[in-house]
């Protein structure tokens, strides 16, 4: 009988993602347990496949291989049985440890003998444009938990050492048969760590670490987009009782600016221009990025949202020696609140002007016009 595909046993996309899978699996896992349909011989068996299922596809050389060949890829080495492959016991252990960790007192992962990771924090900073164009160095301060002085971080009271866990004997973890199979947990009485300590620190109450403002040097990149994560190793909280650090992750943004629009390497600026310049021709100054100004000449006849290039006067590109663009687009500005004689001389130069002044929107009227009387009635 064909074996059913992978993906549709655990109810999951072919691009699904580790996180994805594993909750999947552990779902069905709960559902076709042995131990929860006893004498079921159809939910044994169902069992089996789902697990076979992960096996492989939580491996990415296994799933690879899986994708291309699909089952025929381990015919040979699984015997073709659907049973249990040689990582049953690693994958169960990592489905149970998730069930029942937080019942047990279990915090998550820990490094090995025990050390748990500090956690990775976040900064949130804003940039003006110009600081993203030349770049920085930024101090920033941080609330953080570093590593107790006192205890060096054991812990424990100066003088006295951790005691190995009696429950589990220094391991972490503890073991018991439930049917065909065992379950390994992290044990309840140290936490996962394989020491319990008799007489904590005074400083840290036991945690090996405690809260302070750390202050740290940030190198800004020069030509940085916004939305760029900066991340700084082993800036983030310490880890518990002598573990590793976590990670700082810096989310940068860049504050809106008064002039300029960005788009990648390229910057944009919208400038009014009168009717009077935009039809006899002209030129005016506009600020760049780089704090300085530039020239910027129109011919006559210029219509409104018309773009001049101006090249290299852009964004710097990060970690390059380029620069990117600077486009100026004209607006032409509709003069209002017109004195008497201005508004004469508007109206003799519309008597004196023809379809050669204005051939856009003359063009424009004539097919309207052809539009709704296409006959020439």
């Amino acid at each position: 009988m064909a074996k059913s595909d992978y993906y549709e046993l655990l109810g999951v996309d072919r691009g699904a993602d580790a996180k994805t899978l594993k909750g999947a699996y552990r779902k069905l896992a709960m559902k076709y347990h042995p131990d929860r349909n006893p004498g079921n011989a159809n939910a044994e068996s169902q069992f089996k496949e789902i697990n076979e299922a992960y096996e492989i596809l939580k491996n990415d050389d296994k799933r690879a291989a899986y994708d291309r060949y699909g089952h025929a890829a381990f015919d040979g080495s699984m015997g073709g049985g659907g049973g249990f492959s040689s990582d049953f016991g690693s994958s169960m252990s990592d489905v149970f440890e998730d069930i029942f960790g937080d019942m047990m007192g279990g915090g998550g992962r820990r490094s090995s003998g025990g050390r748990e990771r500090g956690a990775d924090l976040r900064y949130n900073m804003e940039i003006s444009l110009e600081e993203a164009f030349i770049g920085k160095t930024a101090t920033i301060e941080v609330p953080t938990s570093v590593t107790c002085d006192t205890c060096s971080g054991a812990g424990s009271k100066p003088g006295t050492k951790p005691m190995t866990c009696s429950t589990c004997a220094g391991h972490g973890k503890v073991r018991s048969s439930q049917g065909f199979f065992s379950i390994e947990r992290v044990c309840p009485t140290c936490q996962g760590r394989g020491e319990v300590i008799s007489d904590p620190c005074t400083e840290c109450r036991g945690s090996g670490r405690t809260s302070q403002e750390k202050t740290l040097s940030v190198n800004i990149p020069a030509g940085i987009e916004d939305g760029v994560r900066i991340r700084v190793g082993n800036e983030g909280e310490a880890g518990a009782r002598g573990g590793p650090s976590g990670d700082l992750y810096i989310f940068l943004s860049i504050s809106s600016h008064d002039f300029f629009q960005r788009n990648g390497a390229d910057i944009y600026c919208n400038v009014p221009i009168s009717f009077t310049t935009a039809a006899l021709g002209g030129q005016f100054e506009v600020p760049t990025v780089d704090g300085g100004k530039t020239r910027v000449r129109i011919p006559e006849g210029t219509q409104s949202r018309k773009q001049f290039r101006l090249k290299g006067k852009g964004m710097s590109v990060m970690r390059s020696h380029q620069f990117g663009d600077m486009y100026v687009q004209v607006q032409v500005e509709t003069p209002r609140n017109l004195s008497k004689r201005q508004r004469e001389l508007l109206e003799e130069f519309d008597k004196e002007s023809s379809e050669e002044n204005h051939p856009e929107s003359s063009g424009f009227f004539t097919r309207v016009k052809e539009f709704f009387d296409p006959f020439g009635d």
